[in-house]
């Protein structure tokens, strides 16, 4: 999990204005233990009546995403969701029941990149994996 601090920061490190409502969705993001979809920030936003807008939800998270602060993670059923993570290279195992989603070191993918590169002419700019299946609490439930 990433704290609204860091997400503030990464905004100011980036060189971005740091308006109310990017202050305001930074908590919403912190507030997340699971991948999150830009609708749900914006539903909860307007219940909390916080006032960020829909194009700043949006714009945010492409810039979040830009710094490394939130990747994108491209769900089983074709959705597009986000998570919060340490801006440094890593992949992601995501629960298919609950949405938890937890960051993993290489484990031997980035020289699995490279003999795909090797096998097919390809320069593997940016190995990234996201493994789905069941968390530890929803394979007991």
């Amino acid at each position: 999990m990433v704290d609204a601090g860091a997400i503030v920061g990464a905004f100011e490190d980036g060189g971005y204005r740091l308006t109310s409502p990017r202050r305001a969705l930074a908590g919403l993001i912190a507030d997340r233990d699971s991948h999150f979809t830009a609708e749900e920030l914006l539903v909860e936003s307007r219940r909390r009546r916080l006032g960020v807008t829909r194009a700043t939800v949006f714009r945010s998270l492409d810039v979040l995403a830009d710094l490394g602060i939130v990747e994108r993670l491209d769900l089983p059923s074709g959705e597009h969701a986000f998570v919060a993570c340490e801006p440094a290279h890593h992949h992601h195992v995501v629960c298919s029941s609950c949405g938890r989603s937890a960051g993993v070191d290489d484990h031997g993918l980035e020289a699995v990149a490279a003999a795909i590169g090797r096998a097919t002419g390809y320069r593997v700019d940016t190995p990234r994996l996201e493994l789905f299946g069941q968390c530890p609490a929803c394979q007991v439930s």
